[in-house]
């Protein structure tokens, strides 16, 4: 595995929004997500978000974890393939972690397509693996985990 690509919404978070009165959302994520990414980093894989929303959240929170981000992205399996081309890397050295239909595309045509546990149905038959925790209360430090446990730490 060389790049590992999540979803933003329902997978770094909750998959719920807070709407101050001034229109400012808020989020909720798991900090342990972090020390997770940094694994990943330790292990030599890449990381990217993949995020159809445009949305200053996820580009503070992708800063903080120094992860890269792409956002505005209608189109998840072109951007996965763009990726591939851009790093020189096979499709099947790729997993994307998804939760809604959106992300389907992308889980369609990576080698390692991932849900989180309380992902939609509509995606469950794509995956081959699903997460035991709920999108943003530690599902992204879980699939980071598992990469650790798998290629040793």
């Amino acid at each position: 595995m060389r790049l590992v690509a999540f979803d933003f919404d329902g997978v770094f978070t909750d998959n719920s929004v807070y709407v101050s009165e001034d229109g400012t959302e808020s989020v909720r994520c798991s900090r342990s997500d972090g020390i997770g990414l940094r694994k990943l980093e330790n292990l030599g894989i890449q990381t990217i978000i993949i995020s159809t929303e445009v949305n200053p959240v996820v580009s503070v929170r992708s800063k903080k974890l120094n992860i890269k981000c792409m956002q505005g992205v209608e189109d998840k399996a072109k951007a996965l393939l763009d990726i591939a081309k851009d790093m020189s890397l096979e499709l099947s050295q790729m997993a994307f972690v998804g939760n809604d239909i959106n992300d389907l595309p992308g889980l369609k045509i990576v080698g390692l397509p991932i849900v989180v546990q309380d992902a939609l149905p509509d995606v469950l038959p794509y995956a081959k693996y699903r997460t035991e925790t709920p999108g943003g209360y530690g599902a992204v430090r879980e699939v980071c985990d598992m990469f650790a446990r798998v290629l040793g730490e």
